[in-house]
């Protein structure tokens, strides 16, 4: 096992680091309260698109896709990936200006490695070129989607088209005007086994009989201008080209989906708990309380450290999980998968809150990330699935490993 980085990468995050110093951190405040105001509802500030430019011109573009993944791919390993998702991660909002942010990052993954020629021409390629955005709808409202068999939308045929009719909620980047299409996970052949009766298929925004009914609330957010949509299907009809890979293989696309993207989205917990420790830091040294410095008190410094510990720990579970999946692929890095979605989110929420906590009422407020830091860290610990449901995967992986079964 080692974990050496490439000159090339260590290269690529210095450019990616000198880009969050001049363009990303400047404008944090200023992102943030623009998103926060009603009149700007799932709206960009004029100077986003502008960044996002700038990252294409600097090359610091569509990172996230291994080199597995060419012609689409910059040819990077998962290692050196890690890495450079710790940096783009200390702000809220920067992986959307390298084009390397969810849901489109794994819709981007499925259609690499599942679409048709026809479906990445259409689909693939404007996602990768930055023009559109998109959703993932799996969770529905009336049954436990911890569990993706549970799925009820219907899929059924109809001559050249599918027709689908059912609900979704917290789907992801509905709300903005910006997202074109879905991929939408429902049931098409219910007499099958229980893990072949689901499909996935692209469905445009603005298909007739598709309906946004409401945007959701997360902890209080509302997370423009992406936001997560309460969604229905009444008959929507889309062509049977839109069907990827095949009938019944719904489920096999889902886990699929869940490859390099869940050790990203670990790390991105890491740089978020980076940067948490970071404002810890430097509020402990220079806040007064009682006549000393916070950084002079027991519990505060016993905070910092085990801050420290955690965000290692975690980090170097990260980089197993990328080296196992480079030189051995993605099942020989499953359980160490169930192991960072067990451990990153609650991780950063630790850590995050303890941030809070030495800052005060500056902690829970608008100054500083650390509350959107919290509030999503609490959020993924159910949007990428419940806790319980990781570690009974790992629990199952465990002891089929330890009994050589």
């Amino acid at each position: 096992m080692g974990f050496e980085i490439s000159d090339r990468a260590k290269e690529i995050n210095e450019r990616l680091e000198a880009f969050m110093e001049e363009h990303i951190y400047p404008r944090e405040k200023e992102y943030d309260e623009f998103t926060s105001d009603q009149n700007n509802l799932w709206q960009y500030p004029d100077w986003y698109e502008g960044l996002k430019e700038e990252a294409k011109k600097q090359e610091l573009w569509n990172l996230f896709l291994p080199k597995e993944y060419a012609p689409w791919s910059p040819g990077l390993t998962n290692l050196e990936i890690a890495g450079l998702f710790e940096t783009m991660s200390r702000s809220a909002w920067s992986q959307q200006i390298f084009n390397c942010n969810a849901p489109d990052r794994g819709n981007m993954e499925v259609l690499a490695k599942y679409g048709t020629p026809e479906q990445q021409k259409q689909w693939l390629e404007p996602l990768l070129a930055g023009e559109i955005r998109s959703a993932y709808a799996m969770t529905e409202p009336d049954v436990a989607s911890s569990d993706a068999t549970n799925m009820e939308l219907e899929i059924t045929r109809d001559g050249d088209e599918y027709v689908l009719n059912g609900k979704k909620w917290w789907t992801t980047n509905v709300i903005t005007p910006k997202c074109k299409f879905m991929l939408v996970m429902g049931k098409s052949n219910p007499e099958n086994s229980r893990h072949t009766q689901h499909s996935t298929i692209i469905v445009p925004t603005d298909s007739e009989g598709f309906t946004i009914t409401r945007a959701l609330r997360s902890l209080g957010e509302l997370h423009s201008p992406g936001g997560e949509g309460d969604v229905e299907f009444k008959n929507v009809r889309v062509p049977v080209s839109n069907l990827i890979l095949g009938e019944g293989r719904g489920f096999e696309i889902a886990q699929g989906r869940l490859g390099p993207g869940r050790f990203q989205y670990a790390m991105m917990f890491v740089g978020m708990a980076q940067r948490s420790l970071e404002l810890m830091c430097e509020r402990a040294q220079s806040r007064v309380a009682f006549g000393e410095a916070l950084s002079k008190k027991t519990s505060v410094q016993h905070e910092i450290a085990r801050s420290r510990c955690d965000i290692e720990q975690c980090r170097l579970l990260v980089l197993s999980a990328a080296e196992k999946m480079d030189n051995y692929g993605i099942d020989a890095a499953r359980d160490y998968i169930s192991m960072l979605k067990i451990v990153a989110p609650k991780m950063c929420e630790d850590v995050s809150s303890r941030a809070i906590q030495i800052f005060g009422g500056m902690g829970v407020s608008q100054d500083t990330p650390l509350a959107h830091i919290f509030t999503t860290s609490r959020f993924c610990r159910i949007a990428d699935g419940p806790d319980e449901v990781h570690m009974s995967q790992l629990a199952k992986l465990t002891m089929r490993s330890l009994s050589g079964k």
